[in-house]
């Protein structure tokens, strides 16, 4: 019976051990979570291109708590305008769907893009950039919210302050897609 208490204490102080050593380290974990997305905003990454450097733009994107559906759309617009596409360019960005994941929500959005002319006011193509706002069920609340988003035409995913947009994107949708109904004969 002594044996038994023994070895019982020596299986709860394991475990306790066990356990602290975990939470330490998920609470170290999290904590260099922070500050890595905390330089992650305050420096934004310089990239070479052509021998000219230049700063990938983003957003101070809001916390996990502090979002709303409409807030998302005022942020999508507000990290929009740091793209560097031409002024002829429109777009409008609508709110899709929810969805509800084990361990997070994503609100998926899609922004539709044309380019109108004088001579072509309803333009015969458009190009659609799909973007998704996660918010995480176990990461505090008071993170940012994660966000990415992709081309239609494509399925390489791009996360804001870690790609440069470029308008040749929408221009190749949109050319392809005139090219095939040029090449569709009714």
């Amino acid at each position: 019976m002594q044996e038994d208490d023994a070895m019982m204490m020596a299986i709860n102080e394991t475990a306790g051990m066990i356990v602290e050593t975990a939470i330490r380290n998920a609470l170290e974990y999290l904590h260099n979570l922070e500050l890595r997305q905390k330089m992650a905003l305050e420096e934004p990454p310089l990239c070479r291109e052509k021998e000219q450097s230049y700063v990938i733009r983003n957003i101070k994107w809001t916390s996990c708590e502090e979002f709303t559906v409409n807030k998302g759309i005022k942020q999508i617009e507000d990290y929009i305008s740091t793209w560097e596409v031409h002024e002829s360019w429109l777009h409008c960005t609508d709110f899709l769907r929810e969805d509800e994941l084990e361990f997070c929500k994503r609100y998926h959005y899609k922004t539709r893009w044309s380019l109108p002319t004088c001579r072509k006011p309803i333009p015969r193509a458009i190009a659609c950039v799909y973007f998704i706002i996660e918010i995480s069920k176990i990461k505090p609340c008071t993170f940012p919210v994660e966000v990415f988003f992709f081309l239609e035409s494509n399925r390489l995913e791009h996360r804001p302050g870690k790609t440069r947009f470029r308008e040749k994107w929408l221009k190749d949708i949109i050319e392809s897609k005139n090219n095939l109904m040029e090449s569709i004969l009714f």
